[in-house]
């Protein structure tokens, strides 16, 4: 009779393993079936939209309304421009900021600190009156500038957090040797330490360009006109009180996906270093 081998401390058992499996498939499933019936349905006829069944009737005709007989393609010029500032200057002040609390010691660099995580508390429905206010006084309503503003008080916050907790795990050896060359501290910065700190920079990045990309109630409450909307407030208006053109909703919401999609796939490969910066630090 064969001795049954005995089984190692932490290893599943073949129902375990079955049961684990199956979860996966299941939580994979669940995860993309939204977006896979979001494009089945922008191939569909309108008069289809609702119906259970895969594409019968294959059109490209709700891609071609939104794309020449809506005002689509300003939302997205006026998006990219907000995005494109939000982005980059956001990167610009987190990794400033976050280098300069890591490597120097100055009065108020904690408050400043605490100040940035508690602004994260505070949910985008208390701040839009606030904000209104404040932007209509200064006559930036309808104006790209004052969207970029409100989208950089939610980025700049988490992202000088992060930027820190990644500068502390470059080793300041690197900054004395700079300085030894006889570099200046913004030289050490610009020229030594953000060639290291990549990884962090791409999830500061992504995150910046995602807030402002995604964002729907900043976008709303201060953008009116078709003129001056971008795509989070345009898409808005394919389905409201008034008409539910869900055909060209479900089109313009996959064309929307799409940039989105291209910055993670060339950003992804810092993602993971960039998030988990600062749990260990040399």
């Amino acid at each position: 009779m064969t001795k049954k081998k005995p089984r190692l401390r932490g290893e599943r058992g073949p129902l375990a393993s079955a049961g684990l499996h199956l979860t996966l498939l299941v939580a994979s499933v669940i995860a993309v079936f939204p977006p896979l019936w979001l494009l089945v349905t922008s191939f569909k006829p309108k008069s289809e939209a609702f119906t259970t069944d895969l594409v019968k009737d294959f059109t490209l005709g709700n891609y071609d309304h939104v794309l020449n007989e809506t005002e689509f393609l300003t939302w997205l010029g006026n998006s990219l421009i907000v995005v494109g500032l939000t982005t980059v200057i956001g990167v610009f002040i987190s990794s400033t900021t976050g280098y300069a609390v890591s490597r120097f010691k100055f009065p108020g660099m904690r408050p400043l600190m605490w100040l940035l995580l508690i602004t994260q508390m505070f949910p985008v429905a208390v701040l839009i009156v606030p904000l209104y206010t404040l932007l209509a006084n200064l006559g930036l309503l309808n104006q790209p500038a004052g969207l970029v503003i409100t989208y950089l008080t939610i980025a700049i916050p988490f992202c000088a957090w992060m930027m820190k907790g990644y500068f502390d795990t470059i080793p300041v050896e690197i900054d004395e040797a700079g300085r030894v060359d006889g570099l200046n501290p913004f030289g050490v910065f610009w020229r030594l330490i953000l060639p290291l700190a990549k990884p962090g920079l791409a999830v500061t990045g992504f995150y910046s360009f995602i807030t402002g990309w995604a964002e729907v109630a900043y976008a709303s409450a201060f953008m009116t006109g078709e003129e001056n909307l971008t795509l989070a407030g345009g898409l808005q208006t394919f389905v409201n009180q008034y008409t539910s053109d869900w055909g060209s909703l479900t089109a313009s919401a996959v064309i929307v996906a799409v940039p989105a999609a291209v910055i993670f796939g060339f950003a992804q490969r810092h993602l993971v270093a960039g998030l988990t910066a600062g749990a260990t630090k040399s």
